[in-house]
């Protein structure tokens, strides 16, 4: 749906939007166990696994994950070129070395960052995580490494409520609503900015932190949501540091709802590409 609305909205040519290839096996192994990666892609997860990740293996959710980290590693190279790139799914920010979680399968941010150090695009990455919910994963695979910065800004009171910590976490009550949040995002990003000095920002740009998301807890309007993203991109461009945009979270009662403010999200930040 979201996709239909990009090339409806003509946000960019229809040329633009691309499929990006697999993840490779090497990239995973950056991140995740050989194990856990084993086991995932042949189906020999337990049932307390699956209950963890909350969806039912198939083959086509293994290639489904493995195109996902796939989109964010070409998003963060194409952001090196155009100022941002955009992916129209990915943030699978829960998932852990050796297990996934919360419908996270592989690290798609961690993976992404890591391809790009690897080939030696970037040396510092930093994650910008406004996702509803606190990047537990992320934080969990990146402890010790002091060339990609966590920043989560989150419902304290929600999933996961054992929260691993990461660089910088923020946790905000129930209910906060536009004004408090976007005020306590300015003075943390740029906390996160100066502590990290990136070469490269990955932007998780959920929209659960909506008002209306089952899930979310927060209070945030669709006009809020627009002014963190644009709060978060005019940041990074005024520092000259590359943004990779992903979805992330979002479960609005109103589908259609949710798109439109996805939709949103994605023509903010294709407004700051070069």
């Amino acid at each position: 749906m979201l996709r239909q609305r990009v090339l409806a909205a003509n946000v960019v040519p229809p040329e633009n939007i691309q499929s990006p290839e697999p993840v490779s096996d090497l990239d995973l192994r950056r991140v995740h166990t050989d194990d856990y990666l084993h086991r995932f892609e042949n189906g020999l997860l337990t049932d307390t696994e699956l209950r963890w990740i909350g969806l039912p293996w198939s083959p086509e959710l293994v290639q489904r994950a493995k195109y996902t980290a796939g989109a964010t590693i070409a998003v963060c190279r194409h952001a090196l070129d155009d100022g941002v790139g955009l992916s129209l799914g990915g943030g699978t920010h829960h998932a852990c070395s050796d297990h996934g979680q919360g419908y996270c399968l592989y690290n798609d941010i961690v993976v992404a960052a890591r391809a790009l150090q690897a080939e030696g695009s970037v040396s510092r990455v930093l994650i910008i995580d406004c996702d509803v919910h606190q990047g537990n994963g992320t934080a969990e695979i990146t402890t010790g490494d002091f060339s990609i910065f966590t920043f989560s800004i989150h419902g304290e009171k929600n999933f996961p409520y054992c929260k691993i910590p990461g660089d910088l976490d923020v946790g905000l009550p129930d209910g906060t609503e536009d004004e408090v949040y976007l005020k306590v995002l300015d003075e943390a990003l740029d906390t996160a900015l100066s502590r990290s000095q990136p070469d490269l920002a990955i932007f998780l740009a959920g929209v659960d932190v909506h008002e209306d998301d089952r899930f979310g807890r927060l209070a945030l309007t669709r006009s809020g949501i627009g002014l963190r993203d644009e709060l978060v991109l005019s940041k990074c461009r005024d520092l000259n540091i590359p943004v990779g945009v992903v979805m992330a979270g979002g479960y609005s009662r109103n589908l259609s709802e949710m798109v439109e403010i996805q939709l949103q999200t994605i023509q903010i930040a294709a407004s700051f590409s070069i």
